[in-house]
């Protein structure tokens, strides 16, 4: 984690703050996740009954939770908990020797962050193995709380904030941080040698207004869904690649997604996600799939005199690769020094794309001259489609900053049909985190 503050209220996986994210209530979401467990539970304990397929069980619970209103989270944390600030919270650390299969000596091990601060929602997170599905929680045994004063044992039963996984990347003698999932629905992964940069996410929601004018009709601003739980399947002794499950809600939509991740010189994310939208009075003008966020605030194609560096960003362009074959590339800018400032929005129309990305291009350390951020060592995310996408456009917003703590671009999918209410859009397609292009 790189510990910046981002650009709104809602955490995200690079430590950067995002919007307002959705929050789930307690009611339809418990009972879809109690009727998850135990249809897994059952699955497992069958003699007679087929591979557990976990996928097509939480895509069930999507489909039911999208079927009923919306409620919002209580988002209600121990005083003590909701008290704390950036400082206190970065202070709670999980206890490495504590992390999850590192005692069955497994090839993966995960450790969890702990809800407070920003992270008022706390996620539910389940063990699947061949006897069925287990809880984690909160264990204050697995926490260091460094210099805070709480009172664990006066806390009820609590999810986590989020979690990262470990698996010897770079060196077979340790266990390298390889992907996280933190706040909302937002993921980033890393291979070989690479430095943490740009995130992933879910699903985005109505990203801008369609004008690009905050004023334009009842634009309420971006909605974020939200992970709400996840199934980590336990990987075999000498696994390769680990598959994890999970279930978002936000007001307008709820989904099941799957991510087998395979470390390496590049890490592949597998991504398979089924989206039901709800039944209500305000409709979605913008389905970002496969959404991505990064930050640029100044390069070689917008330089800054008044910073050392030369450039200064996650990625520095965006790559497309239309379904006809061609190639486009748009260098990424930063609206805050353009002549018109303000939110820029572009969009690439195509029919079954190929792929597209936002690609950090330099390599050397001599283009940013930071050995902090070590922007050079940060890696692309190219999205492989996987099946026929059918016509949409790539769409690329970038926001005025001027603060390098800010995610500003963001990139995704738009197709050109949104599913009906409870109709389910499925879509699968691989995330490349990678060096060379």
């Amino acid at each position: 984690m790189d510990g910046r503050i981002p650009l709104s209220s809602a955490p995200a996986a690079n430590g950067r703050r995002l919007l307002p994210a959705a929050r789930i209530g307690r009611g339809a979401a418990t009972r879809a996740l109690a009727a998850c467990i135990a249809l897994l539970t059952a699955a497992a304990a069958s003699a007679q009954a087929p591979a557990l397929d976990v996928f097509a069980t939480v895509a069930e619970q999507a489909r039911v939770l999208a079927a009923q209103p919306y409620v919002a989270p209580a988002g209600r944390l121990p005083a003590d908990l909701a008290a704390l600030k950036y400082d206190g919270h970065r202070d709670i650390r999980f206890r490495p020797e504590r992390a999850l299969w590192r005692e069955a000596g497994l090839p993966f091990e995960v450790q969890f962050f702990h809800p407070g601060w920003l992270f008022a929602d706390p996620v539910r997170v389940y063990e699947v193995t061949a006897d069925g599905v287990r809880a984690l929680g909160v264990d204050p045994r697995d926490f260091d709380y460094g210099r805070n004063r709480l009172d664990p044992a006066a806390w009820p039963k609590l999810g986590f904030a989020g979690f990262r996984v470990h698996y010897p990347l770079n060196d077979a003698a340790y266990k390298d941080e390889l992907v996280v999932f933190l706040g909302a629905s937002y993921f980033r992964a890393l291979g070989q040698g690479q430095r943490y940069g740009l995130s992933a996410r879910a699903l985005a929601i109505d990203t801008v207004p369609r004008a690009g004018k905050p004023e334009v009709g009842d634009y309420k601003g971006e909605e974020f869904p939200r992970f709400v739980a996840f199934w980590l399947e336990r990987p075999a002794p000498q696994a390769t690649a680990l598959t994890i499950h999970a279930l978002l809600d936000s007001p307008r939509a709820a989904g099941a997604y799957s991510f087998t991740i395979a470390p390496g010189e590049n890490t592949v994310m597998t991504v398979r996600a089924r989206l039901y939208l709800r039944t209500g009075p305000e409709s979605i003008a913008t389905l970002g799939l496969a959404p991505l966020t990064s930050m640029f605030l100044h390069g070689e194609n917008q330089p800054d005199a008044g910073d050392f560096r030369p450039e200064v960003h996650d990625s520095d362009g965006l790559s497309v690769q239309a379904g006809s074959g061609e190639w486009l590339w748009r260098p990424l800018v930063n609206p805050q020094f353009s002549r018109k400032r303000g939110v820029l929005t572009t969009s690439f129309s195509t029919t079954d794309p190929r792929g597209f990305g936002l690609m950090q291009r330099d390599r050397s350390f001599a283009s940013y001259e930071d050995l902090e951020a070590r922007y050079d060592l940060r890696p692309s995310a190219w999205i492989e489609p996987i099946g026929a996408w059918g016509p949409g456009r790539v769409e690329l917003v970038q926001l005025p900053t001027d603060e390098e703590i800010h995610d500003n671009v963001v990139a995704y999918w738009l197709p050109d049909r949104l599913p009906a209410a409870g109709e389910p859009l499925d879509i699968a397609y691989r995330v490349h985190w990678q060096m060379k292009q």
